[in-house]
């Protein structure tokens, strides 16, 4: 009784701990004259909020293989889940602002299948952009992910 009793106000303590964390902050008076605001983007600025975007991509991620693996990929998001093989997910990804000068690295990361020898080895994988194979595995044999740089 005594355990259950400790475990409950331990509990209760970081829940407490947890929902002050989130307090928001007080103003530290009043602004001055000419200083933008943090959230303000500052005049001449690019980026996202300069308006430019670039043309919709389709990124097609695959990994082929059978069975259950885990897969990590970078589109739009990162993603991290367990899926059956063989995998498909299609992203449209749209630079914008200064995406469109350095670009976007999109990635694929398999994970582990049982190969032909009986021993685990990274699953095959590709990524396609706009219909075009531009990163891949060679089927597996490469320890690397598949890794593209995106541009206009």
């Amino acid at each position: 009784m005594r355990r259950t009793a400790t475990l409950t106000i331990s509990l209760l303590a970081a829940a407490a701990l947890l929902t002050g964390c989130g307090s928001e902050k007080k103003d530290a008076g009043p602004a001055k004259a000419g200083a933008a605001s943090p959230s303000a983007p500052a005049s001449g600025a690019k980026g996202s909020s300069s308006g430019k975007k670039g043309v919709p991509h389709q990124v097609v991620f695959e990994v082929d293989g059978t069975g259950a693996s885990n897969v990590m990929w970078i589109g739009n998001t990162n993603h991290f889940e367990q899926v059956t093989l063989p995998w498909t997910k299609t992203e449209s990804i749209q630079l914008e602002g200064a995406e469109l000068k350095v670009g976007v690295t999109v990635s694929l990361v398999p994970g582990s299948v049982k190969g032909s020898d009986g021993m685990l080895k990274a699953a095959p994988c590709t990524i396609k952009v706009d219909g075009k194979q531009v990163a891949d595995n060679q089927g597996g044999e490469s320890a690397k992910p598949c890794t593209y740089k995106l541009k206009d």
